[in-house]
């Protein structure tokens, strides 16, 4: 992980890799900017190439910069000339007013590999239980990438308090503003984000109606292997058993010992909860384990993972009412 976070501030208890400053959980998103390392800009300049011991000037191509006062500039990357950057001030300055309201606090803030990704967390001031004591708390992720081909991106990101696990909302048919990602071939437009995401209490009221009928489904066996078979495929150089993978047989074995494994025994939040755990904190190498937990081949997994279990959960729920009938 050491090798993946360059700087990081956090409030309240200590991330699970262990870095970063530890700071009060009254700071302003500015503050937050100024403790998690993040106070510089990057800047565009112009590229050149060694032609026949001239220095050319390239026309489409430009060189993306960290710049620090009192320090050299540090390359990027390589952008184009229409890629419009987004300064780090202005991830903080998205969070002002939700803060100055109440309606939010900073969490976390800091940069990934040596500043190409930097990223802003504030806790949204509401949550619920799942079932009793089983809190889920949600938040707002902010993360601006300083590097060609990724976009800015903004989302809702529920956590569960119990085990730290980074969850996923259901991807309803017709509706995608629990994320926004806004291209940096455009500029980058505050207003805009903010009026599709809607910061709305319905995104965590819609979660909770999701992670409440999971926790109040039954799941057999048999179900929980098929579920985890299916968000856990196996590769062709995968070594599990009954043709299965090892992430398989992981959640099969933690799935009544995991942390929090206590609320809704038996249940498909239990399944659930059991990929998330694994996704988060034990699946890749600590170097990528956030980046892909946030936004990578894990993130999508716990996506598909709830829409599974929505699914099958709801199947299964419709089968015994056929057969009462």
């Amino acid at each position: 992980m050491s090798h993946e976070v360059e700087t990081m501030a956090y409030a309240g208890e200590t991330p699970w890799h262990g870095l970063g400053v530890s700071v009060s959980n009254d700071l302003s998103p500015q503050e937050m900017l100024v403790a998690a390392g993040l106070d510089w800009e990057v800047k565009k300049k112009p590229l050149y190439f060694n032609t026949q011991s001239k220095y050319v000037k390239t026309t489409s191509k430009q060189l993306l910069a960290r710049v620090r006062p009192g320090q050299p500039d540090e390359e990027l990357d390589i952008v184009g000339s229409g890629w419009q950057p987004v300064q780090n001030a202005e991830g903080a300055e998205f969070f002002d007013e939700y803060v100055r309201e109440g309606g939010m606090q900073m969490h976390t803030a800091g940069s990934l590999r040596n500043g190409t990704i930097v990223w802003f967390l504030a806790k949204i001031m509401d949550g619920f239980e799942a079932v009793p004591n089983d809190l889920i708390e949600s938040y707002m992720l902010f993360t601006i990438p300083h590097i060609y081909g990724r976009p800015t991106d903004v989302r809702h990101t529920p956590i569960r308090v119990v085990c730290k696990n980074t969850m996923a909302q259901a991807l309803n048919k017709g509706r995608s503003n629990q994320i926004v990602k806004v291209s940096h071939r455009n500029k980058f437009d505050p207003n805009i984000v903010k009026e599709h995401l809607g910061l709305a209490k319905a995104r965590l009221n819609e979660y909770k109606e999701h992670a409440t009928f999971l926790a109040g489904k039954k799941l057999d066996t048999e179900s929980a292997s098929e579920f985890f078979a299916t968000v856990f495929p196996r590769t062709s150089d995968a070594k599990g058993t009954g043709g299965v993978s090892k992430q398989h047989d992981r959640a099969m074995s933690i799935l009544e010992t995991q942390p929090g494994a206590e609320f809704a025994m038996g249940t498909w939040w239990q399944a659930f909860n059991a990929v998330t755990f694994i996704c988060d904190h034990e699946m890749g190498k600590d170097a990528t384990r956030l980046d892909n937990a946030w936004y990578g081949v894990n993130a999508n997994r716990k996506l598909k993972a709830m829409n599974l279990a929505l699914d099958m959960a709801g199947k299964a729920a419709s089968n015994k009412v056929l057969l009462a009938a």
